[in-house]
């Protein structure tokens, strides 16, 4: 079945706030997985350049070719990612949201995934969802919601780039 906002929201999935009203201290701490969706009659316009900041000194910008290349025009979810706990246990969903939402401000962080995202004229129309999960499940949901998507896609969400695989 296609990951949509109605099988999310059946998932548990909760938010669904466009970026531009996103108040981020409503944005859970804990662990969890997050989805970003476009809204409906959304229509991709790739920028030349993208809006988020530099990583190791490497621009985040892909040609226009490649953009198209990953957009997946029959699906509404264009990321699907993690918040981990992280080593010291102080990451976490509100953290990684705030530093994703910083970079496609263009602020240097060292949030690399999902930058496609910030290449969209209109990115700041889109929404974000979340659900938490223990730590110890967050890896293998992520690879479960990428599973899914490929299966019902036959490729991972625009926004994916590699492909999240359980760890034992």
């Amino acid at each position: 079945m296609p990951i949509t906002k109605k099988t999310l929201l059946q998932d548990g999935f909760t938010g669904f706030r466009v970026f531009d009203e996103l108040e981020i201290m409503r944005v859970p701490q804990g662990p969890g997985i997050f989805a970003i969706l476009q809204p409906e009659g959304f229509e991709p316009v790739f920028l030349a350049k993208s809006t988020a900041g530099t990583f190791r000194k490497k621009d985040p910008s892909l040609k226009k070719d490649a953009l198209e290349a990953e957009w997946v025009p029959e699906a509404r979810v264009l990321y699907l990612g993690k918040a981990s706990a992280g080593s010291q246990g102080n990451r976490g969903l509100r953290k990684q949201i705030q530093e994703f939402m910083d970079y496609g401000r263009g602020r240097p962080t060292v949030v690399w995934d999902a930058r496609l995202i910030w290449q969209l004229r209109d990115a700041m129309e889109l929404a974000i969802a979340w659900k938490e999960f223990p730590a110890a499940e967050v890896n293998k949901a992520e690879a479960g919601y990428h599973a899914d998507f490929v299966d019902s896609y036959g490729r991972l969400p625009y926004a994916n780039l590699v492909r999240a695989r359980a760890k034992n």
